[in-house]
């Protein structure tokens, strides 16, 4: 069940007409966090994020599967899509046993490393491999436009930081 923060977050970034991944990210990172917390283990990051797209799926949020999705990933996407439409009460005791299930899917340390900064980074390298050139410049040229000023000078900023950094 997501927290009332995170569902209030996704439902602010709607209203403002921001892309169905930008909500489903909220769930994402809620999900990481208790990963990090030890609420529960998670075998890697890409299951950290498949649980938080889960959620944000069955909260109703629009989030599509990638077009390089398994078929499986397919099927669950749409059983999320259709699970949010229903709005039935879930049943306690499949509840547990995903519960009890993530539990013991890492242990403490090793669950934290699954979703740490390297693990996370990680991820998103090799996701962004997986994608055209002309994808990623587009999606960077959007990020361009529809950041405001303010985010806009700090990512340029990070940016001269980064050159400098790897020309020294």
């Amino acid at each position: 069940m997501p927290e009332k923060k995170t569902r209030k977050t996704a439902a602010k970034d709607k209203r403002e007409g921001k892309s169905a991944s930008t909500q489903a990210g909220e769930y994402v990172h809620e999900e990481i966090e208790h990963v990090r917390k030890g609420k529960h283990g998670a075998k890697n990051a890409k299951q950290a994020i498949a649980i938080g797209l889960s959620k944000a799926r069955r909260d109703g949020v629009k989030a599509k599967p990638g077009k390089s999705a398994s078929k499986a990933t397919k099927k669950k996407a749409a059983q999320d899509t259709a699970a949010a439409k229903t709005k039935k009460k879930p049943s306690a005791t499949r509840s547990a046993g995903a519960k009890k299930a993530l539990k013991t899917a890492g242990k403490k340390t090793t669950a934290k490393k699954a979703v740490g900064k390297k693990a996370l980074s990680t991820q998103t390298r090799k996701a962004a491999k997986k994608r055209t050139a002309s994808s990623r410049s587009a999606a960077a040229k959007k990020a361009a436009r529809t950041k405001g000023p303010t985010v806009r000078k700090a990512a340029a900023k990070k940016a001269a930081r980064t050159r400098a950094r790897k020309s020294a």
